[in-house]
């Protein structure tokens, strides 16, 4: 398996540091506002990237952190004239809503910022004592004159770093490479903690450096994010960490691309800012959306479409319809040698595609050829054969993560009972009332074939 390491800029060879287990961490959200589709196309990259790691054998410790301490929750808190808890659980209960909603698995540990004040302190603590941060006006920095590693992450030339300058804010642009803020002197109007170097609360990342050495240790495989998170935030992660514990921070970087709309980069001002919920009022299947973020290559820009979107729809139908026949097929006989050949040389094809940078596109060519060669020969399919393929296609899917996971008794159960009563109603005559009940279905998005072997149903 090899993937493009953003610390080196070259495609790697993928060792792990315990056999057969990997450390990943990866940014979660700032809970101040409910995610946008680009956050998703990082998170749910990430989801893919974990899920091929699963299916390949691997123990996966998954680690995703919640921001609900920084300058915008707290911008957002004193908008609202409400406390910073009541409102980063808002957002933080729609953070998980989406991710069941988008099929992403969750994560081993959801450490939050605000529950891990201790650590943050202590590791402040380290890097006063090794010499490596300083205070100033009440405040603590981080001197990135002191770390000579300073700016190969982000690949920044070390003559153009502002030395002795120092910024407060969480966020700033890659021109402004002063010294960062570890911790922040208290200030009216935001929540503060004691500290043994004054009263205050953490800088942003402090926090993610923190909580990954107590859930991963001082050193792990993977870290992932967007690539907005290179600089300043993983940058800065890199050089605290490795200053306080002496060693290697992280193996591996991965970074996604950004997502745009239209052609445009996102943004309220131009109305082409979406998020899940926005979508879904306007009847968007979720599954189709997760279908196009990981559709594209995660190196290059995703320019999401409502026309592309449909084409995703589309693709998933195709995948669907052919489930849908694969369960209907009747002809009895054992599995035919030609079909188990067929599968297990595409489910490696298909794995080394995923292993080759994550080459999604070459995984799914894979997947629809396989269901296009298999379609041909469906009529000659054995009830074994398709119990395979459908097992070839769970296995597939437990990567990919876009086909439903069944459909939940209550659903299945009430549209059954829909079916006995248009049944009744036939057997009764009263064709206009079975006639309702199959529109009053497929509004549901629930399609009704009659077949010779009885009424089947799909989603559409």
């Amino acid at each position: 398996m090899r993937f493009f390491n953003t610390m080196t800029r070259r495609l790697e060879e993928f060792r792990e540091i315990e056999k057969g287990k990997i450390g990943l961490y990866t940014c979660g959200p700032t809970v101040y506002d409910f995610p946008h589709i680009g956050n998703y196309r990082s998170y749910v990259f990430e989801d893919l990237v974990k899920r091929f790691f699963t299916f390949s054998g691997y123990r996966v410790r998954h680690v995703m952190n919640i921001t609900d301490i920084d300058d915008k929750t707290i911008r957002k808190a004193n908008e609202l004239g409400l406390p910073l808890a009541e409102v980063t659980q808002k957002f933080i209960d729609a953070f998980h809503s989406d991710l069941g909603i988008l099929n992403i698995l969750p994560a081993d540990v959801y450490p939050r910022a605000t529950a891990h004040i201790p650590e943050m302190l202590d590791l402040v603590s380290v890097l006063l004592e090794k010499g490596f941060a300083y205070e100033k006006d009440g405040s603590v920095y981080f001197s990135i004159e002191r770390f000579r590693d300073y700016g190969r992450l982000a690949n920044i030339d070390r003559d153009k770093l502002q030395l002795g300058a120092a910024v407060d804010s969480d966020e700033y642009e890659k021109e402004s490479i002063q010294d960062f803020v570890l911790w922040k002197g208290k200030k009216p109007g935001e929540p503060s903690w004691p500290a043994p170097f004054g009263a205050g609360r953490p800088g942003w990342h402090i926090e993610c450096s923190a909580m990954s050495m107590k859930y991963l240790g001082a050193h792990f495989d993977i870290h992932m994010g967007g690539v907005d998170n290179i600089f300043p935030h993983h940058e800065n992660e890199i050089a605290q960490s490795e200053c306080a514990n002496g060693q290697k921070f992280v193996n591996y970087w991965l970074h996604c691309q950004h997502l745009i709309v239209d052609n445009k980069k996102m943004s309220k001002s131009l109305g082409n800012f979406y998020t899940l919920a926005d979508l879904r009022q306007r009847g968007v299947d979720p599954m189709a959306l997760r279908y196009l973020l990981i559709s594209t290559h995660y190196r290059k820009l995703l320019n999401f479409t409502f026309a592309n979107l449909e084409m995703a729809g589309q693709a998933l139908n195709r995948i669907k319809n052919f489930v849908f026949s694969l369960k209907n097929v009747s002809n009895p006989g054992e599995a035919t040698p030609e079909i188990s050949v067929l599968l297990a040389s595409n489910q490696n094809a298909f794995a080394g595609n995923m292993a080759d940078d994550f080459n999604v596109s070459g995984a799914l060519g894979v997947f629809f050829d396989s269901i296009h060669e298999i379609n041909q020969k469906m009529d000659a399919l054995s009830q074994n054969d398709a119990a395979n393929i459908l097992a070839y296609i769970e296995r597939l899917n437990s990567v990919l993560g876009v086909l439903d996971q069944g459909d939940s008794t209550p659903l299945a159960a009430a549209i059954e009972e829909k079916i006995a009563q248009r049944q009744a109603a036939r057997k009764n005559k009263d064709f206009a009332r079975a006639d309702a009940i199959r529109s009053e279905l497929k509004d549901l998005g629930i399609v009704l074939i009659d077949t010779p072997a009885g009424v089947k149903w799909k989603k559409e």
